[in-house]
């Protein structure tokens, strides 16, 4: 069954007053999601926070479940964390890296994970790789076996869809290469969840990072980390507090063996209520429901776009997702994005700063990230406010 669209731009206010297409740097949030956080915070502020807690703990404790779920893991493999980021963070800092391991990355690699690449490589006396691409601009899999069959391999650390351009890496791919040679395997889907549907256990990652802002529609100041449980005892968490490890003697202490050792004790807990509704929103609808209008929707604006004399489009892939850059002849990315703004659609610019390890990045370019709320009508909106 389709997703029915007047339901869920009802259930979107946002979308009555603005055309919505950085759904890559923050999606409209639905109405159950901002209530629920909403009912938190008023009861924080009825009750008091703690107290609220307690009576909402059930709600509180569905963010597990739902997220779990939403991509084919069970509720101990799953860890809340602030942002995709410091998810990210967790367990890229909880490899125990010893002097002489590979990190292999992508060319797409986001910035804060290439500058945490380094910082890892100065202290510990690794090296980081840049596999290159394929003849699709994709993470090259037959680059990457002949990498690992090199050995020392220590981790895989890809993106699998990067933030400034429209492709979608062969993660599974990338998940059997990796396993088959025993080197860990974290996945930045930060881009991915809420728009693809992403199941761990097909993709062979251990380790996913994603946030709540994005393409999942939870609040801002939110995220989740995937760790697989055979691979949990392996990590060391950087750092440790009483929700990640419990105090057994005055000498000594136990870190948890679940995914919550990840975890740190005060958080947003109203945002916690709000991620779980989130996935379970998603979950209702459908997520490859949802994949296939996003990325139709994608493919039919690249194809009005390209049609347009002076537009360059950027996106590569064999397969492409909602996220669609390009660039205007003759205009600056930034100063499209704010015309555009004032025209009522919201769209993005890429910072080719951020691109560091990308040969084809370019200074700039207009991104604009469609999903599934999104309509037919609003991309002819964005082709209207072109320069």
């Amino acid at each position: 069954m389709g997703i029915d669209i007047e339901k869920v731009r009802a259930d979107t206010p946002g979308s009555a007053g603005v055309v919505h297409l950085n759904n890559a740097g923050a999606s409209l949030p639905p109405r159950p999601v901002t209530d629920s956080v909403f009912a938190h915070l008023e009861l924080e502020a009825t009750i008091g926070g703690y107290e609220a807690a307690e009576r909402n703990a059930t709600a509180i404790a569905r963010f597990y479940g739902a997220v779990a779920e939403l991509i084919g893991a069970v509720p101990e493999e799953i860890a809340y964390v602030e942002n995709a980021t410091r998810a990210w963070d967790m367990a890229f800092y909880g490899i125990p890296f010893e002097r002489g391991d590979r990190i292999l990355t992508t060319t797409s690699e986001y910035a804060s994970n290439a500058i945490a690449y380094h910082q890892i490589a100065a202290a510990r006396g690794v090296s980081v790789e840049v596999v290159p691409d394929d003849e699709h601009g994709q993470i090259s899999l037959e680059a990457l076996a002949t990498e690992l069959a090199r050995g020392g391999v220590r981790l895989v650390a890809i993106n699998h869809i990067p933030t400034h351009n429209g492709l979608i890496n062969p993660a599974a791919a990338v998940g059997r290469l990796a396993r088959e040679a025993g080197a860990l395997y974290l996945l930045d889907a930060c881009q991915s969840v809420g728009q693809l549907a992403v199941d761990v256990r097909e993709i062979g990652c251990d380790m996913l990072s994603a946030t709540g802002r994005k393409f999942l529609r939870g609040p801002r100041g939110t995220g989740f980390l995937y760790v697989r449980r055979d691979v949990i005892q392996i990590l060391e968490p950087p750092f440790l507090d009483l929700q990640s490890a419990e105090w057994i003697t005055p000498e000594t202490y136990e870190v948890h063996d679940d995914a919550r050792r990840f975890e740190t004790w005060e958080r947003f807990v109203a945002g916690q209520v709000g991620l779980g509704v989130a996935a379970d929103y998603t979950a209702a609808i459908g997520i490859e429901a949802i994949e296939e209008r996003v990325t139709g929707l994608a493919a039919l604006l690249r194809g009005e776009l390209a049609a347009r004399p002076g537009i360059r489009l950027l996106d590569r892939g064999e397969r492409r997702s909602g996220v669609v850059t390009f660039t205007v002849e003759g205009h600056d990315s930034m100063a499209v994005k704010l015309a555009m703004r004032e025209r009522g659609v919201n769209v993005s610019a890429t910072d080719g700063a951020h691109q560091r390890f990308d040969p084809h990045a370019v200074p700039s370019a207009v991104r604009a990230s469609v999903h599934y709320y999104n309509t037919e009508d609003e991309l002819d909106r964005l082709l209207a406010a072109l320069p």
